[in-house]
């Protein structure tokens, strides 16, 4: 046998720790089993001798705990530990073992005929409990097999000696069926043992596989942001000198050359607020998205995210219509982020919108919280949709001749956004009629800001 069957020092920590969890949550049945054991060959028996080793069973069972709390406190994977645990499982397997062997040889001895039905039922269901349930180690369960095996051979060639039998007797018959019995133990013990290496192994396949895909996630975040912060720099000059240009600040432009340079600041916009949603995408999978909560109001929110959001819904050739609540309600968030959320909104209504239709912006409060609506009377969503309505890099419309542009990243952000404001996004539409989008959040009562999870920078926490 190999080494590592004895001591599997790379397997050693889960082993234990699947061995102890099994141990814990079997106490009951075991301590149930011992009982009705102990009561029965009370009754029948000596119940000074019963009783006996009840209490040395028991004691080991108190042991067993014992273990157990220190395994589950056990948290620095140190391998001389898990060394020190395995020869302490080990000497309370042996002590459980000879209490339970000692248990069946003390009937057999009281029982001067009729075979010994009851100490070798008592001893193989001890054995097929120790097969099915400890085969997480093997060095205990080929312990604990060893010192039942021995007892099984005492019982069966005990009445074998004391009585010389002829080979015809049923005394024979039972020291066969008592090694039959052993046979068919210790297959059963090597069958639940390789099931569990089984799927060990597969656990570990998969934790490896696991690693290794986030691993290339970390590198395909690195290369996606080193490449974005590459390609901002020169296109921000870009666009800024086609912005200038378009402008008629450096003179006046031909008409032959508008068009064109009119479709290359549309295009360089495009790219820009592509870059953007890229380098926010990465920031929320790593976890370094900054959030600032302060108390906001919702009333400026919204006037301030329309006002932003007024050009290009001109560009569109939609109006927006605001309602705002009755009074004055406060939340808790970043404005940067939230009005992020609310341009994404609104700048997704007046696409999807008919031209010279209207965008209605509302915002309604509901005892505790507040919604935010924004609607449009456009092509609506299909049903099923939401998926990729929130998907990352996916389009409703994913066709080549689809209406509108864009990477699919807006919304898959702004639902991000609004969840770490514990806040909700969702939509209604009606295929060819529009579509309501909305968000929620707690309100702020009395105006006061309430301290929030997240803080200014990610992974702290703020400090009152």
């Amino acid at each position: 046998m190999k080494k590592d069957d004895w001591y599997p020092i790379e397997r050693l920590e889960r082993q234990l720790k699947d061995y102890i969890n099994v141990s814990e949550n079997l106490i009951w049945q075991r301590q149930a089993i011992f009982l009705a054991a102990t009561l029965l060959a009370a009754f029948y028996f000596d119940p000074v001798v019963s009783f006996s080793a009840y209490a040395a069973v028991l004691f080991t069972e108190v042991l067993d705990l014992i273990l157990a709390r220190r395994v589950n406190e056990w948290t620095d994977h140190n391998p001389a530990r898990a060394r020190v645990f395995l020869i302490w499982v080990m000497l309370n397997t042996v002590a459980s073992a000879f209490s339970i062997s000692l248990f069946v040889i003390m009937i057999t001895l009281q029982q001067t005929s009729g075979g010994h039905f009851t100490p070798l039922f008592f001893l193989f269901a001890a054995s097929l409990f120790a097969a099915v349930n400890n085969h997480q180690l093997l060095p205990a369960l080929f312990l604990r097999l060893i010192i039942y095996g021995l007892t099984f051979i005492f019982i069966g060639t005990w009445d074998i000696i004391r009585l010389n039998p002829p080979l015809d007797s049923d005394v024979w018959l039972q020291f066969f069926t008592v090694a039959f019995v052993m046979y068919f133990i210790v297959d059963c013990s090597f069958v639940f043992l390789r099931l569990y290496r089984r799927g060990l192994a597969q656990i570990e396949e998969i934790t490896l596989e696991h690693q290794k895909t986030k691993e290339a996630l970390e590198i395909k975040s690195q290369f996606l942001s080193t490449v974005s912060h590459e390609l901002r720099t020169p296109l921000t000059s870009i666009k800024g000198t086609l912005d200038l240009v378009n402008s008629g600040v450096l003179g006046p432009l031909p008409d032959q050359m508008k068009p064109v340079l009119a479709v290359a600041g549309k295009n360089s916009k495009r790219l820009a607020d592509l870059i953007n949603d890229l380098l926010d995408l990465q920031k929320i999978e790593v976890g370094e998205m900054a959030f600032r909560f302060d108390l906001l109001n919702v009333r400026e929110l919204v006037a301030d995210s329309v006002a932003m959001s007024e050009g290009y819904a001109e560009q569109m050739g939609v109006t927006l219509a605001v309602t705002q609540a009755d009074e004055e309600v406060f939340i808790n968030g970043d404005a940067d982020r939230l009005s992020q959320v609310m341009a994404n909104l609104i700048s997704n209504a007046s696409k999807f919108s008919h031209k010279g239709g209207t965008v209605d912006i509302h915002v309604k409060r509901d005892d505790d919280r507040v919604r935010i609506y924004v609607k449009d009377k456009g092509v609506g969503i299909p049903d099923n949709a939401k998926e990729r309505v929130f998907g990352r890099f996916s389009q409703v419309d994913s066709s080549d001749q689809r209406r509108v542009g864009g990477a699919g990243l807006g919304m898959n952000i702004s639902k991000k956004i609004v969840e770490r404001h514990d806040g909700q996004i969702d939509y209604e539409s009606t295929l060819g009629k529009g579509t309501t989008f909305f968000i929620e959040f707690d309100i702020v009562p009395h105006a006061q800001s309430a301290p929030h999870p997240d803080t200014i920078q990610p992974g702290k926490r703020k400090t009152a």
